[in-house]
């Protein structure tokens, strides 16, 4: 199908930006990577009446650190998502990002999605959303009022919606850098190659004297939003660093991690946390995140720095998924 009609503006800077999108009105949208946009434009899903272009704004892409030890990672929304796999600050302080970047899609369209794109669209089933939360991100929106800082546990609002206000942009987000010893890893559970996550576990966690003093878990698509698996973590803090003090957690995980579950997600649960099980429908649905949980910690413990390859997610937006009637414009899409 073709859009429907549309002005569009191609401004170079984020002043410029704000402007086309003050003049848009409601109805203007902007364009990032355009993973997301392109394709519900095509079905028109959505037909703004302003496309506001970023890929010329050049002082929103890049990496860069501020402060010392106790200083962040400064990511610009527009940086792509292979250049976050692929940047030695992230790789330094924060590889967790880089993780979960990789399970992004496939290369093309890692080569064109961006970081902040990912992070403004606010799918559920995102791989990025549950990694800002796990460690604790800032988002910078600049606004016609300057700009204001969000932390990420305030950003993700409800389904497809964020704190951004419909005149704002997304321009970077800042990264704390972790002090001490920290172990991270990224579980993502799906049916196919290149399937949006069914449940996906980030965790990070700091060990000290064999012991976990903190544990920091974010849970991917059991919610309208990203959620922190406040129970594990307690559960975690102060135990010993070994598989049976993660599976000891177990029965905190079920009570707690889950209360703001989706009502659709509570049939599926039980089955899925018992390997080939299959849930009410037929299918099979894969493991519970509680058994991402356990795993992706059970990585950490065993080995802190270690990576690996996850099944790439799909980077386009799923036609059966109807645009949330509050969704904010910001930046937008991958």
């Amino acid at each position: 199908m073709i859009p429907a009609a549309f002005d569009y503006a191609r401004p170079t800077t984020v002043d410029e930006a704000l402007q086309a999108l003050a003049a848009g009105g409601e109805d203007a949208k902007v364009l990032a990577g355009g993973q997301s946009l392109i394709p519900v434009m095509r079905l028109r899903l959505a037909a703004p009446s302003m496309v506001v272009d970023l890929t010329r704004v050049t002082e929103l892409r890049g990496v860069r650190e501020e402060g010392g030890d106790d200083g962040a990672l400064v990511i610009g929304a527009m940086t792509t998502h292979s250049d976050v796999v692929s940047d030695p600050l992230i790789a330094q302080h924060a590889p967790l990002i880089a993780q979960a970047t990789e399970t992004v899609a496939d290369r093309q369209v890692r080569h064109r999605g961006t970081f902040g794109g990912a992070l403004a669209h606010a799918d559920p089933a995102g791989d990025l959303p549950a990694v800002a939360l796990a460690l604790d991100a800032e988002f910078v929106l600049a606004g016609p009022g300057g700009r204001r800082t969000v932390p990420a546990r305030e950003f993700f609002v409800d389904y497809l919606t964020t704190a951004l206000a419909e005149d704002e942009l997304l321009v970077e987000v800042r990264v704390p850098k972790l002090a001490g010893q920290w172990g991270m890893h990224y579980e993502k559970f799906n049916r196919v190659a290149q399937a949006w996550s069914i449940v996906a576990v980030a965790a990070a966690v700091r060990r000290e004297d064999g012991h976990i003093a903190e544990a920091r878990i974010g849970l991917t698509n059991m919610g309208p939003t990203p959620l922190r698996a406040t129970a594990s973590e307690q559960a975690l803090a102060g135990a010993v660093a070994g598989a049976d003090a993660v599976a000891e957690a177990g029965p905190a995980r079920r009570r707690g991690n889950l209360a703001q579950r989706r009502p659709q997600r509570q049939g599926r649960l039980p089955c899925a946390s018992r390997p080939g099980a299959h849930p009410p429908g037929g299918q099979r649905s894969g493991r519970s995140p509680d058994v991402g949980v356990s795993r992706a910690t059970r990585e950490l413990v065993h080995r802190p720095g270690s990576r690996r390859r996850g099944v790439a997610g799909a980077a386009r937006h799923r036609a059966d998924r109807p645009l949330h009637a509050r969704r904010r414009p910001g930046l937008g899409h991958r």
